[in-house]
């Protein structure tokens, strides 16, 4: 059974940093990209970003480059997204997914993601 557990959410304060984790447990790690999405309240849900556990093909959206970066450690079967330079506009509840990596005009195809986390709630806030 497909499993992906986040953790690594939290309060920070404007320009504070987190690491969010995702650990996928129950499944062929490499055969998988991992995407990281989130939601903040009456929003539509955004992918944030995506890494290919092949190659380290890497996706970020416009609003989170140069402040976030995702990486893999594979021994470990687990994503991270390293986040800096937080803003209040970063709050909302963070997912990650496994699936496939595509990014269209209008960003991340999540219908190519069929395995979901719980996710993990960040809040940027003074």
């Amino acid at each position: 059974q497909v499993q992906l557990v986040e953790s690594g959410g939290g309060l920070v304060q404007p320009g504070g940093s987190l690491r969010l984790s995702c650990e996928a447990i129950g499944f062929t790690w490499t055969y998988y990209a991992i995407g990281w999405f989130r939601q903040a309240p009456g929003k539509e849900r955004e992918g944030v970003s995506c890494i290919s556990t092949t190659d380290d093909t890497t996706y970020y959206a416009d609003s989170v480059k140069g402040r976030f970066t995702i990486s893999r450690d594979n021994a470990k079967n687990t994503t991270y997204l390293q986040m800096n330079s937080l803003k209040p506009d970063d709050t909302a509840v963070y997912t990650c997914a496994a699936g496939l990596c595509i990014a269209t005009p209008k960003g991340l195809s999540q219908a190519l993601f069929p395995s979901w986390g719980q996710g993990t709630q960040v809040t940027v806030s003074s």
